[in-house]
């Protein structure tokens, strides 16, 4: 699907990945609708991309309230969408499963999973009255391989993969094209948003991070190109390939570089 004078939603638009789609889908011509939790970063996004193309609301996308709240008020004034890019999402603190709280535990699938799934179900019929639409699922490198200290954020976004490759099943002979991201390390501040604090260590990868810019334009072109499924960073393309070669060493190497992040 050309984004040029598609309406599309982004959520979590106010820093990182989702700032970036924002700026990007502007320039190319599109209509963005930017949700985010943080009402400062929507003005700041406002005040910095200067667009009548960009809408924002503030909306917790873990709040099913305020997801159908966001919707009601959207068709107020509009009559249709053309796409929607789940990108918001948060990591949890780097500590084994039999520490993590339950409360954070719910917090990160209604974020990663609920949220983007919820937000979907909503939007589909919509979508499916337009000549071309798209449905874009951010997943993460750490939905198909497992990292020491994130089994919950893990588990999280390998349930937002299995979503998108489902959805990308069912909507086959339809109108509606799907693609998953699986993104390594980008250079955004979810640590900080995602109310994490992330050590220096001595053990961790030598990988260079994948930049937003650099992200967000990947997830455009394979937006534009209708593909299925994309590797972001060079790290998450290798750990994809040592994954299918030899599952658990690839487990014990990430565990050995990590080890000193996990609490």
């Amino acid at each position: 699907m050309k984004v040029k004078d598609k309406k599309i939603i982004v959520t979590g638009v106010g820093s990182g990945i989702g700032k970036e789609l924002a700026s990007q889908l502007i320039k190319k011509g599109a209509y963005v609708i930017g949700l985010d939790i943080n009402e400062t970063n929507l003005d700041n996004l406002k005040k910095e991309l200067n667009s009548n193309n960009l809408t924002t609301y503030k909306v917790d996308i873990s709040s099913e309230e305020e997801i159908n709240n966001f919707s009601k008020e959207y068709f107020l004034n509009n009559s249709y969408v053309d796409g929607i890019i789940n990108n918001a999402g948060i990591i949890q603190p780097f500590i084994n499963i039999d520490k993590i709280d339950m409360q954070t535990v719910n917090r990160i699938m209604d974020v990663n999973f609920f949220g983007p799934l919820k937000l979907t179900k909503l939007f589909l019929p919509y979508l499916l009255t337009r000549d071309v639409a798209h449905i874009v699922n951010v997943s993460s490198m750490g939905g198909f391989f497992p990292f020491p200290g994130q089994t919950i954020y893990g588990a999280s976004k390998a349930a937002l993969k299995m979503l998108t490759e489902g959805l990308y099943s069912e909507l086959l002979d339809t109108n509606v094209s799907v693609t998953v991201v699986l993104p390594g390390a980008i250079d955004t501040n979810i640590a900080s948003n995602s109310n994490v604090t992330i050590g220096e260590s001595k053990g961790t990868s030598n990988y260079k991070m994948t930049s937003a810019y650099d992200a967000a334009n990947q997830i455009i072109t394979a937006m534009e190109k209708d593909k299925f499924k994309i590797y972001v960073g060079s790290d998450s393309k290798f750990m994809n390939l040592m994954y299918k070669f030899n599952d658990a060493k690839a487990i014990k190497f990430i565990n050995k570089k990590m080890r000193d992040l996990v609490k």
